[in-house]
């Protein structure tokens, strides 16, 4: 996995460098859950910069860097626990634009993402004491860390180009990995989550 995040980083690096290359940066709200399991959605957040590169005018194909915080939340019997992992996620999507009037596109965009942990808590509240703990470091007493450091996963999504500059945009996330280790549960435990962005690009 790290060999093919830093054998992605270096064809975004190559790509920067053509002429069809547009940059942006975007900013906005995550709603996320995990799969196999009665939590409720916890809201977060997620920024980054985005690359969308023209191979025609009509298709493109975009990626960028986006910090987003994932996880989950639930509450039994007055005791509040919520899962609150950052992962940094590369998408790798291919986009196809929709003209709507002169300097305003609709895009919709699919393909996989890869990403890595790169932090986050696991905190339990209970009667007003709160405990923490890390999800991607191995904790005293554990065998591992609770959580398995990268992910890859299935993204898409539809958005508007506005005036050339303004982009709005309604993303999905569904991870293909288990983000929950097997000695901590039993369950087969999936990262989903939906991110309402909106950006500017250069």
């Amino acid at each position: 996995m790290k060999k093919l995040l830093l054998t992605v980083v270096l064809g975004l690096c190559t790509l920067a460098g053509f002429s069809q290359a547009k940059f942006d940066v975007h900013a906005g709200m995550s709603m996320a859950n995990i799969t196999n399991s009665e939590a409720d959605l916890k809201i977060g957040y997620s920024v980054g910069v985005g690359m969308d590169y023209a191979i025609t005018d009509m298709w493109a194909f975009q990626t960028g860097l986006n910090f987003t915080s994932k996880g989950c939340k639930e509450s039994v019997e007055g005791v509040k626990a919520k899962f609150n992992p950052v992962y940094l996620d590369i998408p790798l999507l291919a986009a196809v634009k929709l003209p709507i009037s002169e300097g305003n596109t609709f895009v919709i965009n699919a393909g996989p993402y890869v990403g890595v942990g790169l932090g986050g808590k696991m905190t339990v509240e209970d009667g007003g004491a709160e405990v923490g703990t890390k999800l991607f470091k191995k904790i005293d007493g554990a065998d591992e860390a609770m959580m398995n450091r990268f992910a890859v996963g299935l993204q898409y999504g539809v958005g508007f180009e506005l005036g050339y500059r303004y982009l709005l945009n309604l993303t999905g996330q569904y991870g293909f990995t288990n983000m929950i280790k097997d000695s901590w549960v039993d369950e087969n435990n999936k990262n989903l989550a939906f991110l309402i962005t909106v950006g500017y690009r250069f």
